[in-house]
């Protein structure tokens, strides 16, 4: 924490927010009182990654019989991609899921250790904007990586779940022990 009082807090961030340096968005409902804001920082040309990824959700929402199945099987590919590129091979079920953390740090999605030891929050998402839009489409994708990671080194992904927006400012990713 940073010691400061909340209204001083929230004077830097909305500073920040005025000077494009942050973006701010709010937070789905979750129980009594205003949804939380959420913080996040700005990357030059960050914004049009996002629309295009944006673009992309709705484009497959549009033509898919089933645009979660679908972006999950685009997902798995992907992850079988990412841990061929990096030549991940675990001997263990423990080591493979200890990289498959290590590696969603390396795409930003800034892993912290979660309330029981199969669970990890996500604190951060590259693409907020469009999982926002599209949760089941962009957090399919977001899944369907972990779970081709995990395949690609051996590792049976059953039981693997990603639960979007699951507190203020993070999501839960379970993957459970095997």
């Amino acid at each position: 924490m940073t010691g400061l009082h909340p209204n001083t807090v929230r004077e830097h961030l909305d500073a920040l927010v005025r000077r494009g340096l942050v973006r701010r968005s709010t937070a789905l409902p979750s129980g009594r009182g205003r949804p939380a804001h959420l913080y996040e920082d700005t990357e030059l040309g960050q914004g049009e990654y996002a629309r295009l990824a944006v673009a992309l959700t709705e484009a497959l929402a549009l033509s898919s019989s089933d645009p979660s199945r679908h972006a999950n099987t685009v997902g798995e590919e992907w992850g079988r991609e990412l841990a061929r590129d990096r030549r991940l091979g675990a001997s263990s079920p423990g080591q493979a899921r200890a990289q498959v953390v290590d590696l969603l740090g390396d795409l930003g999605f800034e892993p912290r250790a979660g309330g029981r030891d199969c669970e990890v929050e996500l604190t951060r998402c590259p693409l907020l904007e469009a999982a926002y839009r599209s949760p089941g489409i962009v957090c399919g994708i977001h899944l369907g990586i972990v779970r081709g990671l995990l395949a690609e080194q051996g590792v049976d992904p059953a039981g693997s779940e990603l639960e979007p927006f699951a507190g203020p400012g993070y999501c839960r990713l379970v993957v459970p022990p095997v």
